[in-house]
């Protein structure tokens, strides 16, 4: 049996709007951070997919956004466990801007069971995922 880490590259936005960034709520379909977080809109790259694509079909499908622009900052490696597996998680961190509309999840049977801007002030009353509080930082909303 093989012990190491599974491997689950990722991209996410970390997208701010008037003091409020966008979150997406995790579900049980979440395959790495538990159902109920909130988490910064992305997710995990598929085989051969660019990590700039896989940001913007992963808005279109957790939050209905199309990108205006977005461009990488940061990239983190966590380790995770649920259901029993072991994951290393690399997320790449875009600073995006998010094109004008609604924000609603889109795609059925996904991980993300809702999307909302909050308020920056009111962040500490969210249970956030590790990538969720590293977008923060970079965007100095939350202490280092």
């Amino acid at each position: 049996m093989n012990d190491e880490p599974r491997l689950r590259v990722t991209a996410y936005a970390v997208a701010v709007n008037d003091a409020s960034i966008l979150l997406t709520q995790l579900n049980e379909a979440s395959p790495v951070f538990a159902p109920g977080a909130w988490n910064l809109p992305g997710g995990g790259l598929d085989p051969g997919e660019q990590p700039r694509d896989a940001l913007t079909r992963e808005l279109r499908e957790e939050a209905g956004l199309e990108i205006a622009e977005a461009t990488l900052v940061d990239g983190r490696s966590y380790l995770a466990e649920r259901n029993g597996i072991q994951w290393n998680v690399v997320a790449l961190l875009y600073r995006a801007t998010l094109m004008a509309g609604e924000a609603t999840v889109t795609e059925e049977g996904g991980s993300a069971s809702g999307v909302r801007w909050f308020p920056l002030d009111r962040i500490g009353e969210l249970t956030l995922t590790p990538p969720a509080v590293e977008g923060l930082r970079l965007i100095e909303a939350v202490p280092a």
